[in-house]
């Protein structure tokens, strides 16, 4: 079984060092009760992902690459409007591979990173663009974005 065990931050963009070039992510949400159901395209390829429920800041995750012309289709027929839409950037900082999310779109104004760990426990070193964690704040998942966006946030 795949494990995924995540924080997420909110960033200041105005600190961030200069970015590699982005990958072009969409993605959207397939109606589902028990997990979460993700189909999405980054450049020119395509992943079809289920999430199992978050403990901490762990929760399975089995993810496939499937055909480009796939995950699109996908994404315009199977996926719940809005379609979350975003510019990622990988940054390496104190032996973590860091993803930086520019969003777009509904929520545009939305600066955000995730660092994958190994266990819950693994210490991490924050960078100095990073404001505040919002690890488990269901605002911040992506699934969540889509039917409220950073835009509605009071």
């Amino acid at each position: 079984m795949g494990i995924e065990i995540e924080r997420k931050f909110l960033i200041d963009p105005g600190k961030l060092p200069e970015l590699p070039r982005p990958i072009v992510v969409r993605q959207g949400y397939i109606p589902a009760e028990n997990a979460t159901v993700r189909a999405r395209t980054m450049n020119d390829k395509g992943f079809l992902t289920l999430k199992g429920r978050t403990r901490g800041f762990t929760r399975s995750e089995f993810e496939y690459e499937i055909p480009f012309e796939d995950a699109s289709a996908i994404l315009e027929e199977l996926c719940t409007p809005p379609l979350i839409e975003k510019r990622r950037y990988r940054l390496y900082y104190e032996n973590h591979i860091w993803e930086i999310d520019i969003f777009e779109g509904e929520n545009e104004g939305l600066c955000m990173a995730e660092v994958e760990l190994r266990s819950e426990d693994e210490e991490v070193v924050l960078p100095p663009w990073v404001t505040k964690e919002v690890t488990g704040d269901r605002r911040y998942y992506n699934a969540s974005l889509r039917t409220h966006p950073y835009r509605s946030f009071a």
